[in-house]
């Protein structure tokens, strides 16, 4: 089990160690857990940099599981626009990184609330964009959605639709061979991560939008026929290089300004999941529900709510501090990816509401503000 000694945990400057009266007079009411208080996390940027655990988000995590002058565990989840993998994936991923349990119903992912269209497109035929080979199709149907296709599902139907790439291979296909997508129309088409291959997917998808009759290689219309689905809007995102790369974003940058040209500059509509989005906040409130029903069975989640206080951690102002604000959640700020802001300044455009070097000082500065909020209050 991973320890922290917290008496020499480097707090930033103003934050000042954890009240003892709030420790003493915490009750066991709430089997050790604090519900008032949550956190979410960014991954990327913030607990990792790349491929590298960052040693702060270790430490950070295990005060978060109780190793706290609180001596409280208290609710967590990573929230994060990375995805291309299940939950269960990721969540076994950073628990090994990290060197701490985390359970899949900790996560949410860039497309996690995407499973909120199964009701309507469970049997619809939808395309699925992003990831690596089939990963992304295989993720939409144990979401529930049954009837998926991929680019490269339709270029080797049809390799002339995008003459630039070897054929796929077959561990590359999600559908079934033979399937012919001139006469299949799609009812959606869903970014699910980041693409692969820019020039296939920005023809694949500008084909199936426009199509006239919503299939492939049948004609084309200038107006949307076809609804869009995207799940990241993050235009680059920080990993082991020393600046930050394009993601998903930058997809729909250029997905947008090939519909423009295509269309004589008719308005590409389109549904938005991922930060800065609410819905995204929404599902990441409704998992931390379900772990506050689940650590204290029988807690009156009502009343929880209205005293509980969320905070987010995260490196890109854009997505991570816009999205907590526009949520109502309190916001912190590092500087250990996208935001590279020297000591004592903060982004301009979405400012946070305390800006650290890195998540360790990050989660010392909320459980001191915790501290001082709820004094000897008790969930």
């Amino acid at each position: 089990m991973f320890t922290v000694l917290l008496r020499r945990i480097r707090a930033p400057a103003g934050v000042r160690h954890h009240s003892k009266r709030l420790l003493q007079t915490q009750t066991g009411r709430t089997g050790g857990w604090q519900l008032q208080t949550a956190v979410a996390f960014d991954i990327d940027g913030v607990l990792v940099k790349g491929k590298q655990a960052l040693d702060q988000g270790r430490r950070a995590l295990a005060m978060l599981n109780g190793h706290n002058r609180l001596g409280k565990k208290i609710p967590f989840v990573l929230l994060t626009n990375g995805g291309g993998v299940s939950e269960a994936t990721k969540a076994a991923d950073i628990s090994k990184r990290m060197q701490t349990e985390i359970r899949a119903d900790q996560v949410v992912l860039a497309h996690s609330p995407m499973q909120s269209l199964v009701e309507q497109y469970a049997d619809k035929h939808v395309l699925v964009v992003g990831g690596i080979k089939r990963r992304c199709a295989d993720i939409a149907r144990a979401y529930g959605f049954a009837n998926v296709s991929t680019p490269n599902d339709l270029v080797h139907w049809r390799p002339s639709l995008w003459p630039f790439m070897r054929p796929p291979t077959d561990d590359q296909l999600s559908a079934v061979p033979g399937r012919d997508y001139a006469a299949h129309p799609f009812h959606a088409v869903m970014v699910f991560h980041d693409s692969f291959d820019f020039g296939r997917d920005l023809q694949v998808v500008t084909d199936i939008l426009r199509s006239r009759d919503a299939t492939a290689g049948n004609g084309f219309v200038a107006r949307q026929i076809v609804p869009l689905y995207t799940s990241n809007e993050d235009l680059v995102f920080s990993n082991d290089y020393p600046q930050p790369r394009f993601g998903q974003g930058a997809y729909h940058v250029c997905l947008r300004a090939m519909w423009q040209a295509l269309t004589n500059g008719a308005p590409l509509e389109y549904t938005r999941f991922g930060k800065p989005h609410g819905v995204q906040y929404r599902y990441a409130e409704r998992l931390l529900d379900r772990m506050a029903s689940a650590a204290v069975p029988g807690v009156d989640l009502t009343s929880m709510r209205a005293g509980r206080r969320i905070f987010a951690i995260g490196d890109n102002p854009a997505a991570d501090i816009a999205g907590a604000n526009g949520a109502g959640w309190t916001s912190v700020l590092v500087r250990t990816g996208v935001f590279r802001g020297p000591p004592g300044t903060n982004d301009a455009a979405n400012p946070a509401a305390m800006v650290v070097d890195h998540v360790e000082d990050a989660v010392s500065w909320i459980l001191d503000e915790e501290a001082r909020r709820l004094k000897a209050d008790v969930v």
